[in-house]
């Protein structure tokens, strides 16, 4: 069960992280080398959401906090750096 919980925490999400609660997520198209990107990485496969910005990038996509947003959905197989 998840309970409220307020903390700070020294967790950081990179590519390869095992995500056990959220299986999709919603966010806007960020900065390449950001660390924004590498949660999306994280999640998705760093394969997946680099062809994704590649697609955004072709058909003109608006990027940054007023920009396009994307719906993902967790890739179960993502296992690090792929």
């Amino acid at each position: 069960m998840i309970e409220p919980y307020f903390s700070d925490t020294s967790i950081f999400i990179y590519p390869g992280k095992k995500f056990r609660v959220v299986d999709a997520l919603i966010t806007n198209f960020h900065l390449p080398e950001s660390t924004l990107i590498m949660l999306v990485s994280a999640f998705a496969g760093f394969t997946h959401t680099m062809n994704a910005y590649k697609s955004a990038v072709e058909n003109r996509y608006r990027f940054f906090s007023y920009g396009d947003a994307m719906f993902i959905t967790k890739n179960p197989n993502v296992k690090g750096l792929e």
